[in-house]
């Protein structure tokens, strides 16, 4: 049986979030921003991920799960936590920060990469401030918070490209 990208039941309601602590708040969303893009794939086959619909973009919704991959890497574990760990595909030195080599062959390792980068990203920020700092690979101080603020609108617009890439495949549309 051929593997297919694996349905997503939701762990945060958007209308939960609407009296938490902020932190709550920015973790929910996030939280419900990375179900929405594995959603959109929920169901798909290796090839049907990998696949470029929205001509004359190459943007595949396979290669949006690496790319997410890429940029959570990059901000909370390399810039917010300061680890010296390399790219998970490809980095923003060659500019496709994981949206090109995608090959419907590596579907369910890249997914499985994605799921495993999320979990360390949450242990790097997990226990510290919102207001605590880092210095970024331009010397601008930024917080935790902006981390969070970031990732958030990254997966957004993200989210955004999914919805149109997920409808031209096979016409599903909604969060669910």
């Amino acid at each position: 049986m051929t593997w297919t990208a694996p349905s997503v039941a939701r762990t945060r309601q958007l209308g939960d979030l609407g009296s938490v602590t902020e932190r709550r708040m920015l973790e929910g969303w996030l939280t419900w921003h990375r179900e929405t893009l594995l959603a959109k794939c929920a169901g798909l086959d290796p090839d049907r991920l990998a696949r470029a619909t929205v001509e004359p973009s190459s943007l595949t919704l396979l290669g949006l799960v690496r790319h997410m991959a890429e940029v959570e890497r990059s901000w909370f574990r390399r810039g917010f936590a300061g680890e010296e760990v390399g790219d998970v595909f490809t980095g923003p030195s060659d500019g496709d920060e994981g949206l090109a080599g995608v090959l419907a062959v590596g579907a369910e390792r890249d997914f499985g990469v994605y799921r495993a980068e999320v979990e360390a990203c949450d242990a790097a920020a997990a226990g510290h401030d919102l207001d605590e700092t880092f210095t970024s690979s331009r010397g601008v101080a930024l917080s935790l918070r902006w981390v969070y603020m970031v990732m958030i609108q990254e997966y957004a617009r993200h989210n955004g490209h999914a919805d149109l890439l997920r409808e031209r495949t096979d016409g599903v549309t909604g969060d669910a």
